[in-house]
């Protein structure tokens, strides 16, 4: 069966984006240099290709919409979008593998039968929270960068509770430390 992964990246401070939606620093993609310079082999390469390699991919509106639903296909993998208000309309008459789902248990349950045996990436903050909060999210994997941002969104604003994590991997690389996280139940 498929598991869920939230997989994003992050600052040293806990902020995954500034306070405008930009990836953090001057450039815009300070947080994603890891991810265009994972090159062709070694283990930041490998990650790169296991996100890519996903059977599904959910994620909150917001995200879905900066993204422009990747373009309504995310490598062949269908996009489960979390919204209560219906999709727009690139996303209802041209994107046919993206769906909107209301709420956080039925979009999971879908993208996980959607993904088979592979995973359903998680994208957004909003949709990692609520998926923590409803008890679906499987795995956390954090790419953490070495900068402080010292403002912005942050990935873990309000959580009901505490959570319980069990460190599964971590691969250091000069750009980032990628620590992977079992969620506990």
């Amino acid at each position: 069966m498929s598991k869920s992964v939230l997989s994003m990246s992050m600052s040293l401070d806990g902020y995954i984006a500034t306070p405008d939606d930009y990836l953090g620093g001057a450039d815009d993609e300070r947080l994603h240099h890891w991810f265009a310079t994972a090159g062709e082999s070694g283990p930041a390469k490998e990650l790169v290709d296991a996100q890519m390699a996903c059977g599904a991919v959910l994620t909150g509106r917001r995200t879905a919409e900066l993204m422009d639903h990747w373009g309504g296909d995310h490598k062949g993998a269908p996009i489960f979008v979390v919204s209560h208000r219906p999709p727009g309309p690139a996303a209802r008459y041209f994107y046919p593998k993206v769906h909107y789902v209301t709420d956080i248990v039925s979009a999971m349950e879908q993208a996980k039968e959607a993904a088979g045996d592979r995973t359903v990436e998680l994208r957004g903050a909003s949709v990692g929270q609520s998926a923590l909060a409803a008890g679906v999210l499987d795995e956390i994997q954090v790419h953490q960068i070495p900068v402080l941002l010292g403002r912005g969104r942050r990935l873990f604003d309000e959580l009901p509770a505490e959570i319980e994590l069990e460190v599964v991997q971590v691969i250091d690389t000069p750009e980032a430390t990628h620590i992977r996280y079992r969620v506990g139940r």
